[in-house]
């Protein structure tokens, strides 16, 4: 579980910067408090709030932190991945209408799942059906948004 790995990612040798990618789900706040208390049984002072473009904390070793979608809202990666999905994609409005479709009892996934079918509905419709990162060096998935930059620049600064 990452919880339990962040102390010996922190503590390995020659370390330079840890990144910690979590999905907030239903609750930020909660998320936040457990990834921080975390922090803080590794001697890491951690900020009582998320930065709103992704926190980085100078640490040895530097540690950054990003609270998937967005560090300001509750959700998950396929929240993130929505929102690199071309705004005039003619498939996208389809593939919603498809799981849209599918009555509830026949459903395999929770209601707050529902996203996540919808990507992968969406996903299933490339060239070759793929996975998310394979869709995003295809081009398929854009990643010139302000979330992607945002997060792209996160990256940078802490790994730099």
């Amino acid at each position: 579980m990452l919880l339990e790995a962040i102390g010996s990612e922190i503590q390995a040798p020659g370390r330079k910067a840890v990144g910690i990618l979590v999905d907030t789900n239903d609750d930020l706040d909660a998320r936040w408090r457990t990834v921080a208390d975390r922090l803080r049984e590794e001697n890491i002072e951690v900020p009582s709030n998320p930065e709103l473009t992704g926190t980085i904390i100078d640490s040895n070793p530097r540690v950054g932190i990003w609270l998937m979608p967005n560090n300001t809202s509750p959700g998950e990666l396929e929240n993130f991945v929505s929102e690199m999905i071309p705004d005039d994609d003619p498939v996208w409005p389809l593939s919603e209408d498809y799981i849209d479709g599918i009555p509830e009892k026949a459903r395999k996934f929770t209601e707050k799942k529902i996203l996540r079918a919808k990507i992968h509905a969406w996903l299933a419709t490339r060239e070759d059906p793929r996975q998310m990162g394979v869709a995003i060096r295809a081009q398929d998935l854009h990643v010139d948004g302000p979330l992607s930059t945002t997060f792209a620049s996160w990256l940078r600064e802490l790994f730099e």
